[in-house]
């Protein structure tokens, strides 16, 4: 399914951004706890998506995080509209 290799690519972008030491722990955790988010199954994947980009939005506006850091996010956000 088409929709489960752009989930996969997101995970993989997630996983990218938590693993980067020099991004601030906070959005790391952060980045970790989308993944979660998109992976449960508790809700349709929708509001899954849709909850996920507002989590990013606000871990992108983050004035401590690096700009290598928003462009991974900003990247993730978009393989994400395309799930949507």
């Amino acid at each position: 399914m088409v929709a489960d290799d752009k989930l996969a690519q997101v995970c993989d972008g997630l996983n990218m951004l938590h693993e980067d030491n020099s991004i601030p722990r906070n959005i790391r955790r952060g980045a970790e706890e989308v993944k979660h988010l998109l992976l449960g199954t508790s809700d349709p994947l929708d509001v899954r998506v849709a909850s996920a980009t507002s989590r990013l939005d606000e871990m992108a506006n983050d004035p401590n995080i690096p700009l290598h850091g928003r462009t991974l996010i900003w990247n993730i956000m978009s393989r994400l509209e395309e799930i949507a």
